[in-house]
């Protein structure tokens, strides 16, 4: 799944610096799914606080999991959502997706998500061809 970028967005590309702003844009636009689950696990770790916010339900479909790697696995895409929502972005699996506050104080549990033992625990058959 490839962005929907407009003439205009294009335009500001081919002469020089984008407008992260117009940018972020274009990504909501583009990836709904992967935008309205990131947006709702910011909500959710807003509201209740805590250490993170992860998703542990598969996405209904092979295009909103398209969605999903697409803006995990562009480090543009991945640093321009992290900057707009000023949290940072975790991922494992195919659609385990984690948002963690800034602060430093998260940052032992941030590196237990992202170490190789979670990444193994995390693994099950059901997800093996995901």
């Amino acid at each position: 799944m490839s962005l929907d970028v407009s003439p205009a967005l294009l335009e500001q590309a081919e002469r020089g610096e984008v407008d992260e702003a117009a940018f972020v844009d274009c990504v909501r636009t583009s990836l709904p799914y992967a935008w309205e689950l990131i947006s709702s696990l910011v909500a959710r770790l807003r509201e209740d606080g805590g250490e993170f916010a992860d998703n542990l339900t598969p996405p209904p479909s092979e295009l909103d999991r398209g969605q999903l790697l697409r803006v995990l696995a562009s480090d543009a895409i991945r640093g321009a959502l992290q900057r707009h929502f000023g949290v940072r972005l975790a991922f494992q699996n195919c659609h385990r997706v984690a948002v963690f506050p800034l602060d430093a104080s998260v940052d032992a549990r941030l590196e237990r998500f992202t170490s190789v033992r979670s990444q193994v625990l995390n693994q099950s058959p059901e997800l093996r061809d995901c």
